[in-house]
């Protein structure tokens, strides 16, 4: 035992408090050279700072309430192209992060499936172990949506031993939740913590690690919030207690025995674990599992429109000082962000006095907010704070994409040509048509690619190059840094700002 003092204190001090320390070792009350006497209570603090000594207590609590789910399953036909998620997946459980992300080869789902994964994919029957959790006496459970994607059986082993046949009542791919149901009565089951983990608190793991049953695991939180790009509603805890292929759908613990998360993805090169762990959070599985268990899916409040993160240099064309919150590239026809007066270049700010950092968190607090609620968003427009009332819609199902058909011969124009970009008139539609960009642009740089529209630059809707020239003209004689250009991808719409200096 150690005790921190001030270097402010003086020689006396130091020598008492180190006295106190040696007897404190000897046990009994611990009494300075000063006759002050400091209770054993200073003790128990530190041990519970630093740890509890055994989590023993806390596992014959909780154990029994940790099931193994062993799933049946049709990999073949047209099975995956059914998944929420796009991108490869060489055989169940593996990565769904965005092709061409940095961690498309590093984050892998860890339902386990029983056969090898070498050769080709060819359509077949297999078996995936995984993990869950009773939530209920009646045997409710809660694993992860990709350990029971494509399952035809389902079959839930007891702490006890005992094999359960399993329904799946419902899933939400966006945040990976399955909720199944037992028959029975009786069950052991675990609560959801009230209070979410602080960075550095102890937790727990428990589940079905490469099939071998109930197996526990400990460490701490490393950070929260975490977003590893595998959905739109992304809330991860990172957690370093091991957990391996098998232990997907598992809880993670306090050391109280609630359930802070469900474990769902690791960090890793060799597919093992190497101490990154990622756990959905309680607080989205608390909210997904109540919509699940009342009525087999999911509803999400639907804004309408389509965001983008405010960068330094997009702040600064706004003429905003934060770089923070959500700037909005386009309003959804017919939707409730149009409807409530939400415009093209403002920027979210908050909703209901919640400051919003980033699209992602904008995202995830109106869908938690549901269908039908009124969010209260603060927005800035031209630089003026503003406060708009929204009824939210309802999520649509199915999102249908825009297309557009690439432009042919390029049109060169010379300082919007020093930034990289071959414009060409848009025929009839909205715009000017990007033909070419030089790959060591600046707009490069910026991700501007051609096929690309511009729909408004300077603030400006443009409906042929010289309009793109002009209003670079008008930032450089306003003393802008960059020229702020409302770019029409094929799927999406964003603000880009081009620095004008590269012109």
């Amino acid at each position: 035992m150690s005790l921190m003092i001030s270097p402010f204190a003086g020689r006396r001090v130091r020598q008492a408090l180190l006295g106190a320390v040696a007897l404190g070792v000897l046990g009994g009350a611990i009494v300075t050279h000063d006759g002050f006497e400091t209770s054993r209570a200073l003790a128990d603090t530190a041990q519970t700072q630093a740890g509890p000594a055994s989590f023993a207590d806390v596992v014959d609590r909780v154990k029994a309430s940790v099931v193994s789910i062993k799933v049946k399953m049709s990999d073949g036909g047209d099975a995956e192209s059914d998944d929420q998620d796009a991108g490869p997946r060489p055989h169940h459980g593996m990565p769904q992060v965005p092709p061409g992300s940095p961690f498309e080869h590093f984050f892998r789902q860890f339902g386990m499936p029983d056969e090898g994964d070498g050769g080709p994919h060819h359509p077949h029957v297999g078996m995936a172990h995984g993990s869950g959790f009773l939530i209920s006496s009646d045997g409710y459970i809660v694993t992860n949506n990709h350990v029971v994607d494509h399952a035809t059986e389902v079959n839930v082993t007891t702490a006890d031993g005992k094999t359960i046949p399993a329904k799946v009542i419902g899933t939400d791919p966006k945040t990976d939740l399955a909720l199944l149901k037992i028959k029975g009565d009786n069950f052991p089951s675990v609560s959801f913590a009230e209070k979410a983990p602080r960075v550095g608190d102890w937790v727990i793991a428990v589940g079905n690690p490469f099939g071998l049953g109930g197996t526990v695991t400990a460490g701490i939180v490393s950070a929260r919030g975490r977003d590893i790009g595998s959905g739109p509603y992304d809330d991860f805890l990172q957690i370093d207690a091991p957990v391996n292929h098998g232990n997907s759908g598992g809880p993670t613990f306090n050391n109280q025995g609630q359930v802070v998360g469900v474990n769902t993805a690791i960090f890793s090169p060799s597919g093992g674990s190497v101490g990154i762990g990622f756990a959905i959070s309680s607080d989205v599985v608390k909210s997904v599992v109540a919509q699940l268990k009342d009525n087999g899916m999911v509803e999400r409040g639907w804004l309408g429109v389509e965001i983008q993160p405010v960068t330094p240099d997009l702040a600064d064309s706004l003429g905003i000082k934060d770089a923070s919150g959500a700037l909005v590239a386009k309003e959804n026809a017919n939707s409730p962000a149009l409807t409530a007066g939400v415009k093209v270049g403002d920027v979210i700010t908050a909703v209901n006095g919640d400051k919003v950092a980033d699209p992602h968190e904008l995202a995830r607090r109106i869908a938690a907010l549901g269908p039908k609620k009124t969010a209260e968003l603060a927005i800035l427009r031209n630089g003026e704070a503003q406060t708009l009332d929204v009824t939210l819609g309802s999520m649509p199902v199915e999102k249908q994409q825009a297309k557009f058909e690439e432009p042919a011969t390029p049109d060169r124009l010379g300082s919007v040509a020093k930034l990289g970009l071959t414009l060409k008139s848009n025929g009839n539609a909205d715009g000017v048509a990007i033909t070419d960009v030089n790959p060591d642009s600046v707009a490069a740089e910026r991700g501007v690619q051609a096929g690309d529209v511009i729909l408004d630059a300077g603030g400006k809707s443009v409906s042929k190059p010289d309009d793109v020239a002009q209003a670079l003209d008008a930032a450089k004689a306003d003393g802008k840094k960059a020229l702020l250009l409302r770019v029409k991808s094929a799927d999406s719409v964003r603000f880009v700002a081009l620095p004008v200096k590269a012109s």
